[in-house]
């Protein structure tokens, strides 16, 4: 079985340490094609490094809503060089949960990464937290990339899912939705249809509940765990589970709907 992770962060600092042994583990687990999410542009040059050295690497380059003012004075021109050169868009989105946040400046930033998605036709990862009715008031009026977007670990109502879905969205079902607690996230994704399930990691972030981590690494300075790539099979047999899937059934579902979206001639792809 071959498989594929929507949403990661392989550039991360969290991950440098362990990063040979971390690509060394995703190829014996066979992964087919992983989205490296940058976060601001002074990442990008380490997702593109990435995508250089390892095949099943798809760049991705956004400025996160959590690092909108980080941005550099031409962070614009950056990004254009960057999908110009071979790239998808992404980590962008819109956030209120943590703070301190300038809204009206994340709003800015995102409709203009959104509208560079559009107008080049590749896909968007977009990250979104208690901001959903604002996200679906530009998603819905604005163009979107005719290929799709990928709202990345579906943390919204199951309510919204087919008016995004309708817009092109795919949702990515995350690990860390397997603990007992997040019963609601879970079951938002018997309402995503068959056509738009992804499954992805958010590696270093977004662990896995403890009793389902296969490949343990050491915690954060601070404490806090770090989410191992090559765990991305249990968050396919967890939702294999919750849909009432085998494993294997669910890899050919999420393998037809990941080509869908990242597989173009307009950027490095292995898929």
């Amino acid at each position: 079985m071959r498989y594929y992770d929507a949403h990661n962060h392989l550039q991360d600092d969290l991950l440098a340490p362990h990063l040979a042994a971390v690509v060394e583990a995703l190829e014996a687990m066979q992964i087919a094609a992983a989205v490296v999410n940058g976060t601001l542009d002074s990442d990008w040059a380490a997702v593109a490094r990435l995508a250089g050295e390892h095949a099943w690497v798809i760049p991705s380059y956004g400025v996160h809503p959590w690092r909108v003012s980080e941005r550099a004075a031409d962070w614009e021109e950056q990004l254009r060089a960057r999908l110009d050169a071979g790239g998808v868009v992404g980590e962008i989105g819109l956030d209120r949960g943590k703070q301190p946040f300038d809204f009206e400046d994340q709003e800015k930033v995102f409709r203009a990464q959104w509208k560079m998605a559009a107008e080049r036709n590749v896909p968007a990862t977009v990250h979104c937290l208690r901001a959903w009715g604002a996200l679906w008031d530009i998603i819905r009026t604005e163009p979107a990339p005719q290929r799709g977007f990928l709202l990345h670990a579906y943390g919204g109502p199951a309510e919204m899912i087919e008016g995004f879905a309708k817009r092109g969205a795919y949702f990515s079902f995350n690990g860390s939705f397997l603990a007992e607690q997040k019963h609601r996230k879970r079951d938002a994704f018997l309402a995503v249809p068959a056509d738009r399930l992804l499954v992805e990691t958010d590696a270093p972030a977004m662990p896995l509940p403890p009793e389902l981590v296969r490949h343990p690494l050491p915690c954060a300075a601070d404490g806090t765990p770090v989410n191992h790539p090559a765990d991305l099979p249990a968050a396919y047999e967890g939702l294999a589970k919750l849909r009432g899937m085998t494993t294997e059934e669910l890899g050919n579902v999420v393998e037809e709907n990941f080509k869908r979206l990242f597989s173009t001639p307009s950027y490095k792809s292995s898929v």
